[in-house]
């Protein structure tokens, strides 16, 4: 037996007297069975489409042409058992409809005939039914069913949890979604009793106004509309060819923000920074993020919305721009300082080749569990609702990992506004968590991308693939279902934060800073040492090599000392000596590299730092 990411109908020309049509689970979801050569043959067809296929541990194959023989010796012991007429409706699998569960006929055609759950699912949703409880071992049929109809599932037990624990999420999901439940039978005998809640009945109706994230005709204010469900207006900055994008944030204009939280707080995710950047950057021709690095958090309140502004700087001699992200309390007084959360630079799109379609997952690539994965990310204090919840599937090769994503139907509308939903770009990250090197019981943030581009735009479902490039940085590659570029990003720096730290609002955080001096560890003898150029046959335990800049061109002199001090490196770490390097750099080049005003010089940076990371024992940067 196999299951096949594939219809019906593209199935069924591969059936035959040896391969027969088993089940039918969803839309692209079927199972074929029969005699193992021809039936993994159909399998391997389809695999070689780049379809998920997957080899089903049975001991027979169930529901096809190989069941025949028994089927007489079954339907005399069928025969002699008796039947009582059902208590609750059932909707059969066999053919989709009600049929008569006590004709002993019938039992014989469900082992022989395709199980057509897709069809039982859907005569339910038509007939009203919105609310599905799988009692089985584990939660494989609501995940398929979800796929056919937009009910609430749920599972009364899950494999590896507790069971208890599930069943009654179970029962008050169903409660939750309207279904009476008999919770004196369930409780009786347990000491539970009924106790008082409010005064007046829950009618599970709102009445709340919705707040949308209309911002008028700006036009009337000297403004042009921004079109975009993040920022409202754009105007160009007085005496240069800047820009300066405004928008507010709230949970009632976004109300998909509230469903990402960090340790507690509802904070903007870094995605939603760099789709605001990513949209200003279109406005000036500079929609390639170079670097955007995050340097406070934005926590959105509980009441009342932030305003924020995106500033774009003035076009240099190679077209590139410097870019700030800014907010502060919607209604502030003018006297109220904005607090930047994010800078970085755009640069002109440069011509990039684009994905070519191949087998999806790669051959070879081990399939990972993501049941219960957003259950683990919470317990790091990641919180991630279902809007955010968008990983469905994953693999690992190596250091890569292959997901699946794919944003709630409730959201795809919305999508359609954005250049890449920061939702779905979000949940592309969570998949770092399954890297091999992506572990730990630390909460890993983002904070510095580098070489983002967007070559699509409103996708609702992606693929991405996760490759891991040091201890703290990956690059990511998301296309669509054709293996067609939608999303790169060059690299990407995570720094771990932990419940010690506070994410809270910057303003209240500053109101805790305090100037303190603590001493300084011993870091014990550094023992015997000399310059780079100094050095002869014998090479003392640490080697320092100073990285110095003239006065008169800065920019000019970083980027050729960078360059040359990567190649002084590279041939550094190539030797297999155990001494140190240390690099000593001066306040212009980590001025002009980490904070990349000369993209090459940026962009030699980054490798030093990735260099740094990998040879943890063997390269020292220092900014002295």
């Amino acid at each position: 037996m196999v299951a096949v990411e594939a219809s019906e109908d593209e199935v069924r020309e591969h059936l035959s007297d040896e391969v027969s049509l088993a089940a039918v689970n969803g839309p692209a979801a079927v199972v074929v069975s029969g005699v193992e050569g021809p039936t993994l043959a159909v399998g391997e067809h389809f695999k070689a489409q780049g379809r998920r296929v997957r080899r089903l541990s049975v001991s027979h194959a169930f529901h096809s042409v190989l069941m025949e023989p028994m089927l007489d010796e079954f339907r005399a012991v069928v025969q002699g058992l008796t039947f009582n007429e059902p208590k609750v409706p059932v909707v059969s699998t066999v053919a989709g409809v009600r049929r008569d569960l006590t004709d002993p006929e019938y039992w014989v055609q469900h082992v022989r005939e395709t199980v057509r759950f897709a069809d039982a699912v859907s005569r339910l949703d038509a007939a009203g039914v919105t609310c599905f409880l799988e009692i089985g071992p584990d939660g494989v049929l609501s995940a398929m069913g979800a796929n056919t109809a937009d009910g609430v599932f749920s599972s009364f037990l899950r494999r590896d949890r507790d069971e208890v624990t599930t069943a009654m999420t179970a029962l008050s999901t169903a409660h939750a979604n309207g279904v009476a439940v008999d919770w004196k039978a369930l409780f009786a005998g347990s000491g539970a009793r009924v106790i008082d809640l409010p005064t007046y009945a829950f009618q599970r109706e709102r009445f709340w106004l919705e707040s949308g994230a209309a911002v008028g005709d700006v036009a009337g204010l000297g403004l042009s509309a921004a079109e975009h469900p993040l920022l409202g207006a754009v105007v160009p900055t007085a005496g240069g060819d800047g820009l300066i994008c405004y928008g507010r944030l709230s949970r009632s204009a976004q109300p998909w923000l509230a469903d990402h939280t960090v340790l507690g707080s509802v904070l903007v995710p870094g995605t939603a920074l760099l789709e605001m950047v990513v949209r200003a950057g279109d406005e000036v021709g500079c929609p390639r993020v170079v670097e955007l690095n995050l340097v406070a958090p934005v926590v959105v309140p509980e009441q009342g919305g932030l305003a924020v502004q995106v500033v774009v700087g003035g076009a240099g001699g190679d077209g590139v721009r410097e870019v700030a992200v800014y907010s502060r309390e919607q209604g502030a007084s003018g006297e109220t300082p904005w607090t930047e959360h994010a800078t970085g630079v755009l640069a002109p799109e440069d011509v990039r080749p684009v994905a070519v379609a191949g087998v999806w997952p790669p051959d070879g690539a081990e399939p990972v569990d993501v049941a219960g994965f957003y259950d683990d990310l919470s317990g790091m204090g990641l919180g991630y609702g279902p809007v955010f919840q968008c990983l469905k599937a994953a693999w690992r090769q190596g250091d890569e990992v292959f997901a699946e994503l794919a944003l709630p139907p409730a959201a795809h509308d919305e999508a359609a506004g954005f250049g890449l939903h920061p939702a779905l770009l979000d949940s592309a990250l969570h998949a770092i968590g399954l890297l091999p090197s992506g572990g730990g019981s630390g909460t890993r943030l983002p904070f510095s991308w580098q070489d983002f581009s967007l070559h699509a735009t409103g996708a609702t479902a992606v693929r991405v693939r996760v490759r891991s490039t040091g201890a703290d940085s990956v690059s990511l590659e998301l296309t669509d279902s054709e293996g067609v570029l939608v999303a790169s990003v060059g690299g990407l720096v995570l720094r771990e934060v932990s419940a010690g730290q506070s994410v809270s609002a910057p303003a209240v955080m500053d109101s805790l800073f305090r100037v303190g001096w603590v001493p300084a560890a011993s870091q014990g003898e550094v023992g015997a040492w000399a310059f780079h150029d100094e050095v002869g046959d014998e090479v003392p335990p640490v080697v320092v090599l100073p990285v110095r800049t003239s006065t008169e061109d800065v920019r000019q002199a970083v980027h050729e000392l960078l360059v040359e001090t990567l190649a002084t490196v590279q041939a550094w770490l190539a030797d297999e000596s155990d001494s140190r390097l240390v690099v000593l750099t001066c306040g212009a080049v980590k001025v002009v590299g980490a904070d990349v005003v000369d993209p090459v010089a940026a962009s030699v940076w980054g490798l030093l730092r990735s260099a740094e990371a990998e040879n943890p024992g063997r390269l020292v940067l220092v900014d002295a």
